[in-house]
């Protein structure tokens, strides 16, 4: 018996623009499943769009090259309100290419200079915010031409790491061309001068957020003309007058909070603030020598605002925002976003705090300064394993770079502070992050297999991420086509088969293939997922079975091949210690007649034997 059904179809529009509509369609059975097999072809529209919606960008183009119904619902508009390119080498031929998709384009991310030079390509002119890292070349003739091609553009953020070549001149390109600015994030400026901030104070009236991090030198004065502003983020900047600051920033009539963490700023000019703004409800102090030195910091009159810092509870503290106190704790970033009771203000404030809380977290992990062990066992973990949750992906990300950044303590030898990486294992940690490990956005994913990573050179805690099915997850993620998630997890499974106990599981993963694979896969240019890829082929091969299962797979050609073809020693070191290690097992297999028998082999182990690198010799 047939049945008539509405279907949601995409069609094309004049301008070859994809909308959808419904339709009336006579089918004969809209069973997914026809004599035990799926029919994807019968499926819904709007549930293949959502199926596209949860896919990556390569995936998604592969999935729609299939069928002509497919490659019509992927270019729907609603798959192109937001692109992240920063997995992908995002050149003007790709933004070109990209250019017919993306006329209605809100959202974009990018990395590098290459990629911001290729923006404009894109011709998206209804772009509202861009999000780059890795700006240390954009130059400001760059970040004009992007400001001047997308006058819609509300949100502007480049960080964390510092804009060198940008100065308060692409600023002032920024306040004439963007009149609807309302959030303007910088990090690493040398000079934001007076000029350039009252060009934003005139020119962009409802800018609300700033954020001049890590700069060298801020005008203080300029930025008291800034009567729009509600989140002001000065975090890291050097040579600030703080007296300057606590005379004119009280003034602010909507200022609501102020985050001067990473600086000099002394407890006289915070008490002030404090006391003298009527706005002002939360300022976040933390990791500031000066203050925390104090011994009257204890006496600071807050006037019922919030004061975030190293000697308080951030949890208790972040409690006290809210009218119920009874259950929050540890838990209050999560109650906050699962409340059903909706507080427009607040939301405002818990969102801010979330970014610039990440934010500093992780710049304290990369300078690891003495004295924070406590910190970090009591709140800082548990803090980073809870802005890991944040529906902001940004924040997500930057929390999983902190938890892979805060444990480390001398990098160079791989060594670890045991007892927060087990901290991080008693929060939770490990299941958390191998969630975000399986999620479909890379950057999680990368962000997250490195965490694992470092976390997994303790015992304990590689234990626990075997017994959470870690192992599969991340023999899973070094097939990954992204160059960056695959270096993480084999880096992973590296730190993991150092464990005899792991070394059959990643086996029995298909381990040993996907590392074998990315040594062909990436067999140049790639140092960082070559010597991790190498490192865990050495450790297994170091077993009898995984040493025969190596060999299988094709592992002797491959560290043979970098044995003979890569310059860099420490992919040299790991290809060598892995073919000694296959050479070793005498009469219990035939590999070391294998590796004797490989072209080049012995030739190129006995000139690395003249290396003058004592690892690698």
């Amino acid at each position: 018996m047939s049945r008539r059904v509405r279907r949601k179809v995409a069609n094309k529009g004049k301008d070859g623009v994809v909308s959808l509509s419904c339709h009336e369609t006579g089918v004969e059975d809209l069973g997914t499943e026809r004599n035990g097999v799926v029919d994807w072809t019968i499926l819904p529209d709007d549930t293949v769009i959502h199926l596209f919606s949860r896919l990556n960008y390569r995936d998604r183009a592969s999935l729609s090259s299939t069928c002509r119904a497919w490659r019509v619902l992927a270019a729907s508009q609603c798959l192109w309100s937001s692109l992240d390119v920063r997995a992908h080498k995002f050149d003007t031929t790709m933004a070109t290419s990209l250019a017919p998709r993306c006329m209605n384009l809100q959202k974009l991310k990018f990395r590098g200079a290459e990629s911001a030079d290729a923006v404009i390509h894109l011709q998206a002119k209804n772009l509202c915010e861009i999000n780059g890292d890795y700006c240390r070349k954009i130059t400001d003739a760059t970040l004009s031409v992007i400001v001047a091609r997308h006058e819609a553009l509300e949100s502007i953020q480049l960080g964390p790491d510092f804009c060198e070549r940008i100065t308060g001149d692409a600023i002032k390109a920024i306040a004439f061309c963007c009149p609807k600015l309302k959030k303007l994030r910088l990090s690493g400026i040398k000079d934001v001068f007076a000029d350039a901030i009252n060009a934003l104070a005139k020119h962009c009236p409802n800018l609300i957020d700033i954020g001049f991090l890590d700069c060298l030198n801020v005008d203080e004065a300029a930025l008291g003309n800034i009567l729009s502003v509600r989140f002001l983020s000065v975090a890291g900047s050097s040579n600030m007058n703080w007296s300057v600051v606590s005379h004119l920033w009280h003034k602010l009539p909507k200022l609501i909070g102020l985050d001067v963490s990473r600086t000099d700023i002394g407890s006289t000019d915070v008490s002030r603030l404090l006391f003298s703004s009527q706005s002002l409800k939360v300022l976040c102090a933390l990791n500031c020598p000066v203050l925390e030195e104090d011994t009257s910091v204890s006496t600071i009159k807050t006037k019922g605002k919030l004061l975030l810092s190293l000697f308080s509870d951030i949890f208790i503290e972040l409690s006290s925002l809210f009218a119920d106190t009874t259950k929050k704790g540890r838990n209050v970033l999560l109650d906050w976003r699962c409340s059903k009771k909706k507080d427009k203000n607040l939301n405002e404030i818990m969102t801010w705090l979330e970014w610039i809380l990440s934010h500093t977290l992780l710049r304290t992990a990369e300078s690891n300064p003495q004295g924070l062990d406590d910190f970090w066992l009591k709140q800082g973990a548990a803090l980073l394993l809870s802005l890991m949750q944040s529906s902001q992906e940004d924040v997500q990300e930057r929390a999983a770079t902190g938890l892979a950044t805060f444990v480390v303590i001398d990098d160079e030898n791989a060594s670890i502070d045991c007892r927060r990486a087990e901290a991080v294992m008693l929060d939770g940690g490990i299941r958390l992050l191998l969630n975000l490990a399986k999620c479909w956005r890379e950057g999680l994913q990368s962000e997250a297999a490195k965490a694992i990573a470092n976390l997994s050179v303790n015992a304990n805690v590689a234990k626990a991420v075997a017994e959470e099915g870690g192992i599969n997850i991340l023999a899973l993620l070094a097939r990954s086509m992204n160059r960056m998630v695959a270096e993480e997890a084999a880096g992973g499974l590296w730190n993991l088969s150092v464990g005899e106990e792991h070394k059959a599981a990643i086996a029995e993963a298909g381990g040993v293939k996907a590392l074998v694979d990315l040594i062909f896969k990436w067999s140049s240019g790639c140092d960082g997922v070559l010597e991790r890829a190498a490192g865990a082929l050495a450790n297994l091969a170091a077993d009898d079975k995984c040493s025969t299962e190596v060999a299988i797979a094709g592992g002797v050609h491959a560290l043979v091949m970098l044995a003979r073809s890569c310059k860099f020693e420490g992919v040299q070191e790991q290809a060598a210690r892995a073919l000694a290690n296959l050479a070793a097992h005498g009469d219990s297999n035939s590999n070391n007649a294998a590796v004797g028998q490989e072209a080049g082999a012995l030739e190129a182990l006995v000139q690395l034997t003249r290396s003058p690198h004592e690892g690698v010799r």
